[in-house]
């Protein structure tokens, strides 16, 4: 049996991730520090739909492993590279080093396009109402 409460609990989060970053990436912030809320906005996302099907949630910021354990066929492959792209921007450790550098506006225009078609996706695949859950 489906399991939209904790689908939803895991969207309810992502949505807030994703806000963020459209806000930020509208005033013009700093792109690691988007792209960090992205790469997490979409991996809740997918999150969300292992717990809509009772599946074991792995331990992962890997979005291409993330999305290979569910069932949906929600992207086509030119979205996967978006997605391969996206992953790249979790960082473990965030402090300076000589590799660290920050993502192009270009890039994270691509992720924030991306993560707004995910959720509409997901949220219209597992019909799950997201109206009334976005408080702030």
């Amino acid at each position: 049996m489906p399991n939209k409460h904790s689908a939803k609990e895991w969207l309810i989060v992502a949505e807030h991730d994703f806000s963020s970053a459209k806000v930020l990436y509208k005033d013009g912030h700093y792109t690691d520090t988007i792209g960090m809320l992205l790469q997490q906005s979409l991996e809740k996302m997918l999150k969300s739909v292992l717990a809509y099907n009772n599946k074991p949630i792995k331990k992962s910021h890997d979005l291409l492993e993330i999305y290979s354990l569910i069932n949906l066929s929600l992207l086509e492959e030119n979205e996967l590279d978006i997605l391969e792209l996206a992953t790249g921007f979790f960082q473990e450790n965030r402090y300076p080093n000589a590799f660290y550098s920050l993502p192009a506006k270009s890039e994270i225009k691509k992720v924030l396009s991306l993560a707004e078609t995910l959720l509409n996706k997901i949220v219209q695949n597992l019909t799950i109402d997201m109206k009334s859950s976005t408080t702030r």
